[in-house]
């Protein structure tokens, strides 16, 4: 089983939002900022882009269990031993009025050529290599883990701050719990996740399955952004509602025990963050806003290294641009690069709603009647109402009935291709993989369009960013 990642990258996020939304007193801050560990995350780095308006965080949520009893191992199913690596990694850009917080995603698995360096468990001087970025905090701890985000988005960054996940589940408890909500039930039994449709208030450790579910669908990874939005903004409204931290005693009791665990650099005292607490007054879920990173190949193989992310990299470099120039990620074009002109507009009143995203749905056409070209012709059908469609496909033989073959763990994935091709025969097959197959019978006629029915989604790239007020329970 991987690693839980999700319960990392809001536990990185709620520290810092418990950083910027103090406002309790000098005093109270002072007596919980001593308690924050300091490491030294910018030693020897040198040739940096240039400073930005606003400030810049990276947040990394890193692999360590020391403060993880093995009760609560096994109580929340937290996996084996610590990889020593960053679990995840977030750009979070305050904007120079201290008005929106910008959240950006990184994926753990980004391919990067690391910058040279001295590996710190071997001593040894490294060239520069092909690498995972979250194996830069491996290699040479958070100074390299800084320089490889500065090298693949351009940002400088301003502060570092560390946290492991033990403290999110202590932290949710202590603010009284979060509230989510749910179209329909979702169970993982991986992660031990099981909520009903409708509204729940989630204590530590259902909150931790809610944020690290990954087995609940094949397009686990967009779902896992999707919580994650959704949670960050419960608590954010949570933490700046009238019951949250403008209470002293609440505020001490949950900054006692966040920040205990939290490391940040040096630079980032008590009154750095008194200061940004007082700037940061009246923020709200509508001041924030969430993206990640814009990919262009999810199973992107590099030879001695695996399977990597690999970014898309124009989109992605107008959306670090973007935090450059401090301009809101959420533009008037509703995403954070611009979207795609035409796509899922509203010219597509009439297509069928679907749960699961057809940009989500990898499909393999493969034609299984006499009809020469028939499988080119409905691949690109698929692929033009959203699909990732092989864009190759094959024969297949013969056959009077079009079915769809698919993994009974993207059963909802497959309910959505079988929308758009709704004569189709579902035809679960255990252990089929992530792509589903569609063998063309002569009963097919034709593709019918489709669209997401998750108004978050609708209407909008599947990278595009969305604000903390949009995905909050109403």
């Amino acid at each position: 089983m991987k690693r839980p990642r999700w319960g990392l990258r809001i536990a990185t996020v709620l520290s810092l939002l418990l950083l910027a939304t103090g406002g309790a007193g000098y005093f109270m801050l002072s007596s919980i900022g001593s308690n924050i560990h300091r490491v030294d995350a910018f030693g020897g780095i040198s040739d940096r882009p240039r400073e930005g308006h606003g400030l810049n965080f990276l947040v990394a949520g890193v692999d360590r269990r020391d403060s993880v009893s093995e009760e609560e191992r096994r109580k929340y199913r937290l996996g084996g031993a610590p990889c020593n690596c960053t679990d995840a990694l977030m750009l979070v850009h305050l904007s120079r009025d201290r008005g929106r917080a910008s959240v950006v995603s990184i994926p753990r698995d980004s391919y990067i050529e690391l910058p040279p360096h001295t590996n710190r468990a071997l001593g040894e001087r490294r060239t520069a290599h092909p690498a995972k970025v979250n194996a830069a905090y491996t290699h040479g701890g958070p100074p390299l883990t800084v320089r490889a985000v500065e090298k693949l988005s351009g940002v400088h960054i301003d502060h570092y701050v560390e946290i492991d996940f033990a403290a999110f589940m202590k932290t949710v408890d202590v603010v009284g719990g979060v509230q989510v909500c749910t179209q329909r039930p979702l169970r993982d039994k991986y992660s031990g996740l099981d909520l009903p449709a409708g509204t729940s208030s989630l204590d530590g450790g259902e909150a931790l399955a809610y944020v690290r579910a990954r087995h609940l669908d094949g397009a686990s990874d967009m779902g896992r952004m999707k919580r994650q939005q959704r949670f960050l903004a419960a608590v954010i409204d949570k933490l700046t509602g009238t019951s949250g931290l403008m209470n002293p005693l609440r505020f001490r009791e949950v900054g006692s025990t966040l920040l205990g665990s939290v490391r940040t650099d040096a630079s980032l005292d008590t009154g750095a963050v008194f200061a940004l607490g007082k700037a940061l007054h009246g923020f709200s879920p509508g001041s924030s806003e969430f993206a990640t990173v814009p990919v262009a190949d999810m199973d992107y193989e590099v030879p001695g290294l695996g399977t990597t992310v690999k970014w898309d990299e124009e989109r992605a470099r107008r959306l670090f641009d973007r935090l450059r120039e401090d301009r809101p990620l959420k533009g008037r074009d509703g995403g954070a690069d611009g979207g795609k002109e035409g796509r899922k507009g509203k010219g597509d009143g009439g297509a069928t709603p679907v749960e699961v995203p057809p940009e989500r749905v990898r499909v393999q056409v493969a034609n299984g009647t006499a009809q020469d070209g028939l499988g080119g012709r409905v691949d690109r059908s698929l692929a033009r109402t959203g699909f990732a469609t092989t864009g190759a496909p094959t024969t297949a033989e013969r056959t009077d009935r079009t079915v769809i073959t698919y993994d009974p763990e993207w059963d909802r994935s497959a309910r959505s291709l079988a929308a758009a091709l709704p004569h189709a025969k579902l035809s679960p097959d255990r252990g089929h993989g992530a792509v589903m197959t569609v063998t063309l019978g002569t009963d097919h006629e034709k593709v019918h369009r489709v669209r997401p029915a998750d108004p978050i989604l609708d209407g909008a790239d599947v990278w595009s960013a969305v604000s903390g007020d949009e995905v909050l329970c109403t």
